[in-house]
Order: structure tokens, then C-alpha cells, then sequence
């Protein structure tokens, strides 16, 4: 079992939008970076954890647990010329992008970017790399667990002066 940060913006798909569809399960469009697709067709397994990660929004940070609930298949969304993912150069006997379905399992309380670099054990995350900017990274056993502390109450509060740090 693997675990993943798998970003959205609010406005597109949300933690509540995700646990609100038919079996609280999202279709992961619109990914149209070479890496996270090859974390989606490669590595990625259902059941596999997701850290659900609201982007685009202030402020950014974890907003949910999901699981990966299926093997990838081609993204839908780069043949349809009416959508904003639409690839023109790609045809549905050889698709170049793929997508994976997520099963949202809970929303938890926002944990805030700057409340995750504030933990030194989560200093290597690569969320909080900088120049990160790819919307699925993998999250090792350790951040996992640690992450789960947070979202669970069971892992110290922040040093008081560094949750709001960007």
C-alpha cells in the first residue's frame, strides 16, 4: 500500500463535492503533467491512501482522507473539445492522459500548509519542497501516519508562531 497528496481546487472538486457524488467517488480529471500522470498509471493502486489537498484557495492544506478506488483509464476529458482539458493531438486509440477514480472517506479539519511546515518531521515532505508545484505527490509511511496525528488530535499542536507561515 501506497500513500499519496492528491491536490484540487475547492471550486472544482472539493472534499464535499467528492464525498457528495454517487458512492462519494470522483473521477481524477484534468491532471495534464507528465509525473503525476505516471504516479497515476504507474505506481498507484485502489486502496492506496489519498491526503485530499484543497489548492487555489486560501488557505491551502489538507481538507480530507480518500482511497484510490480503481485501476487508471483514460481521461474522458482530452477528446471532449468543449472541456478546458481537451488535448487536440490525443485520440482515444492512443490516450496520453489517464485518470484515476478516488473514493473520499471523511473530510477532516483543514490542516493549513503552513500548520504541515511547521512540524520539523515533515521537513522532507515533498508537498513543502521548494519549487513543488505537481498537484499528486507521494507521501511516505511516516508523513502518513504523522499527518493522521494531526487530523486525529493525537500529535502535538504547532510551535505557536509558525501555523500561519506560507
Amino acid at each position: 500500500m501506497r500513500y499519496w497528496l492528491m491536490k484540487s481546487e475547492p471550486g472544482e472538486c472539493s472534499i464535499d463535492d467528492a464525498l457528495a457524488a454517487p458512492g462519494a467517488t470522483v473521477p481524477w480529471t484534468g491532471v495534464r503533467n507528465y509525473q503525476a500522470r505516471n504516479f497515476m498509471r504507474d505506481e498507484m493502486r485502489p486502496g492506496d491512501g489519498v491526503l485530499f489537498y484543497h489548492s487555489g484557495c486560501t488557505p491551502p492544506g489538507i481538507a480530507g482522507v480518500a482511497e484510490i478506488a480503481g485501476p487508471p483509464y483514460a481521461d474522458p476529458t482530452q477528446f471532449d473539445p468543449a472541456s478546458k482539458y481537451h488535448d487536440p493531438s490525443c485520440r482515444p486509440e492512443s490516450p496520453r492522459w489517464i485518470l484515476v477514480d478516488v473514493h473520499a472517506l471523511r473530510k477532516t479539519r483543514l490542516i493549513p500548509i503552513g500548520e504541515l511546515r511547521s512540524h520539523p518531521e515533515l521537513a522532507q515532505m515533498r508537498l513543502l519542497q521548494r519549487g513543488n508545484r505537481l498537484s499528486i505527490t507521494p507521501v511516505t509511511v511516516e508523513e502518513w501516519r504523522f499527518v493522521q496525528g494531526l487530523i486525529d488530535g493525537t500529535t502535538p499542536p504547532t510551535v505557536a508562531g509558525n501555523a500561519c507561515q506560507p
